[in-house]
């Protein structure tokens, strides 16, 4: 069976490294990235089964930007986008995505990215 990889991308290097140290002990590969561009080229060199992105990012394009490219051109790919300052609506959201409000807890993280891996596509509700 092939290891499941998750791609998390935050600006911030704490939450980053915490977040990919809790995604790994759930039993997932993590690659890291640190803002939008990052997570694209990583997008192109590994097969990514969920994206875990804040939404405020450096460098002009934020998570939602980055949701809707990974929408576009991996559609089986989950995303989970999180935030402490923005609220998106369910329309901002494109398929196979979702929202969670920060502070989260990072049980709540790695259960949603094992229950959108699992889920064989469809959208969870957030």
């Amino acid at each position: 069976m092939c290891q499941r990889t998750v791609l998390v991308v935050e600006d911030e290097p704490l939450i980053r490294i915490t977040l990919a140290d809790v995604l790994e002990d759930a039993g997932f590969r993590v690659i890291e990235a640190c803002n939008v561009l990052e997570a694209v080229a990583a997008l192109g060199r590994y097969e990514i089964n969920a994206v875990v992105t804040d939404i405020d990012m450096p460098g002009g394009l934020s998570g939602l930007d980055l949701a809707r490219t990974v929408s576009s051109t991996h559609p089986t790919t989950a995303v989970i986008v999180v935030s402490g300052g923005h609220r998106p609506s369910q329309s901002d959201l494109p398929d196979r995505a979702a929202f969670l409000p920060k502070p989260y807890r990072l049980d709540v993280i790695a259960a949603t990215v094992e229950s959108f891996v699992g889920s064989g596509g469809q959208r969870l509700a957030s």
